[in-house]
């Protein structure tokens, strides 16, 4: 009699593992949802297209240049933080009891928050090269080449994976789909109060330093760097100034902070 010997994953990697399962399972509810699809594609266009052709030619920012140009690389950054879909997925999986059933599977307690992460910014990076490309039909351009363009991609990208943990604790805290959506409109304002539409100069003395140092602003500004693009006054606020190192600190903050909070309360029972 002959046994066969099996060869488990080894412990170090059943995390990736455990969330690459994890991420297919989300992407394949999205490739099942042709709603859903056109939703997640319909809005980044007709913020460009909007914003592009109905506000793009009636708005001037001093200084600035063109305010299409201007505008666009701050819009790729809302698209980006947009930590309201993962935090109204993790509230509706908390409240039907699908964070329950996972979590009494023999997985890592990261994987699942991991695997939603890693999908959200698979999807996202879809939206940014459709709002790309819509950017470019409404007269936005990279003029520093292909390099400087992609790594500021590749920013864009981190950035909306660093947010989706802030989306995705917000919905294991909250823990009901309905109040996620309610409570979804205190998010708009951490958008608004940056220099995303207008430069800040022109804000309040407080309120300029509060927008200054949003990484909303750091992420935008970093962006039209990269690109190219009209930039803002810096105000003297470090952040503005130096941008895409502002950037990449906040986003390893705040994987570092919530990532640690997203999983320790995802392992949590309910109470």
């Amino acid at each position: 009699m002959t046994t066969t010997a099996t060869n488990p994953v080894p412990a170090r990697s059943r995390p990736l593992v455990d969330g690459a399962a994890a991420a297919s399972r989300v992407l394949a509810k999205l490739r099942h949802d042709p709603a859903g699809i056109a939703l997640t594609l319909a809005a980044p266009v007709m913020l460009v297209l909007v914003f592009g052709y109905i506000f793009g030619s009636a708005i001037a920012v001093p200084g600035s240049g063109d305010y299409r140009e201007f505008l666009v690389p701050g819009l790729f950054v809302t698209i980006a933080f947009n930590l309201i879909p993962a935090m109204i997925a993790m509230a509706r999986d908390s409240g039907r009891g699908v964070v329950d059933r996972f979590r009494s599977m023999p997985i890592s307690r990261v994987a699942v928050p991991f695997g939603q992460a890693a999908a959200t910014a698979l999807y996202g990076l879809g939206c940014l090269l459709l709002m790309a490309a819509c950017g470019l039909l409404v007269g936005w351009r990279i003029r520093t080449g292909i390099g400087p363009a992609l790594g500021a991609l590749g920013l864009l990208v981190a950035f909306q994976f660093a947010a989706t943990w802030i989306g995705m604790f917000l919905g294991l805290v909250i823990r009901n789909e309905e109040a996620a959506g309610q409570l979804s409109v205190l998010v708009l304002p951490v958008g608004m109060l940056s220099n995303v539409f207008v430069p800040t100069a022109g804000m309040p003395a407080w309120l300029r330093t509060i927008a200054d140092w949003n990484p909303v602003s750091a992420v935008t500004a970093a962006v039209r760097e990269l690109c190219g693009n009209p930039t803002a006054p810096t105000n003297g606020a470090w952040p503005l100034e130096h941008p895409v190192l502002a950037s990449l600190l906040w986003t390893a903050l705040l994987l570092a902070v919530f990532v640690p909070l997203c999983t320790a309360r995802y392992a949590r029972p309910r109470d």
